[in-house]
């Protein structure tokens, strides 16, 4: 059973950072590309940053996140992560760890964790 658990949300002041984890069961992280999502309220998924399945680590990320977002992997701990910095209000959202191959968007079909919160203000 693919099994996807996210942590490490909190509140934080704009311009704070903060790391989120997404401890994976049931299936390697290396199997499936990877991605991270979120959802503000009343708003639709918004995809934010994949890494491909296999050794190579390659990522993606949205535009509203390139450059202050960053996704990477620990294959020993079968978990991913995403580092956020430089958080403004509105990054505000559950994040969500998801497995799946589709590129640079996220499928409401593809597994995804429960989530975790993230509120950005001061």
């Amino acid at each position: 059973e693919v099994n996807l658990m996210e942590s490490g949300g909190g509140l934080v002041q704009p311009g704070g950072s903060l790391k989120l984890s997404c401890a994976a069961s049931g299936f390697s992280v290396l199997t499936y590309a990877m991605k991270w999502v979120r959802q503000a309220p009343g708003k639709e998924f918004e995809w934010l940053a994949s890494i491909d399945g296999g050794f190579d680590d390659n990522t993606y990320y949205a535009n509203s996140v390139q450059g202050r977002f960053t996704i990477s992997r620990d294959a020993t701990k079968n978990t991913i992560y995403l580092q956020l910095n430089n958080l403004k209000s509105e990054d505000t959202a559950m994040y969500y760890c998801a497995s799946g191959g589709a590129f640079r968007k996220y499928e409401r079909s593809e597994p995804r964790g429960q989530g975790t919160q993230v509120t950005v203000s001061s």
